[in-house]
């Protein structure tokens, strides 16, 4: 449980960081606003991890004896990536209209880390369907709270977000890889 939280927590700081500048750009909470910025950025992070993992279901036969390498190099990449984006543009900045367009756009983008997230969900001990709810829930609250705090002047957490979700994303693959090469 306490894996597939913090892979949640990790997997929602992409879209709590770009919840945080939207809130900058606004400057002003709008509760309806930051609840429309909360369900996109939730439903496409929830639901992403589905990808990732039906194929690891599909393929999983014949990679069982690497799938917890694999599961190591993607939250690796993925977690260096978003070290990396930390330190980056602010695509937020280049945003003129929150529409349904823009956070569909923001919503895939934000989330496609959680599909290749998803190949590791048959390592966890949650039921899958059980982890996407919960990485869904906890994407949502930190949306929603990145809106907020960026409206009061939290901007400066944008980057510091990102990098520690990659930081977490990289503890949780070297934990797989550790879990299922020491103690096999």
């Amino acid at each position: 449980m306490i894996e597939v939280l913090l892979l949640a927590f990790a997997l929602s700081m992409d879209a709590f960081a770009v919840s945080v500048g939207l809130g900058v750009k606004t400057k002003t909470f709008d509760t309806k606003t930051a609840l429309k910025i909360a369900l996109f950025f939730g439903i496409f992070q929830g639901l992403m991890p589905l990808f990732g993992f039906l194929a690891s279901v599909g393929i999983g036969s014949m990679i069982r004896s690497l799938d917890h390498w694999i599961a190591f190099g993607l939250l690796l990449l993925i977690g260096a990536k978003m070290l990396y984006e930390g330190y980056g543009e602010n695509t937020e900045e280049e945003i003129s209209q929150i529409t349904n367009k823009v956070l569909l756009i923001l919503a895939i983008a934000t989330s496609i880390d959680a599909m290749a997230a998803g190949f590791t969900l048959n390592l966890l001990t949650l039921p899958p369907a059980l982890s996407m709810g919960l990485i869904a829930l906890v994407t949502f609250v930190f949306s929603f709270l990145g809106v907020l705090i960026g409206t009061k002047g939290g901007g400066f957490l944008e980057a510091k977000a990102e990098m520690l979700g990659g930081a977490v994303l990289i503890a949780i693959g070297v934990k797989i890889l550790l879990s299922h090469t020491l103690l096999a």
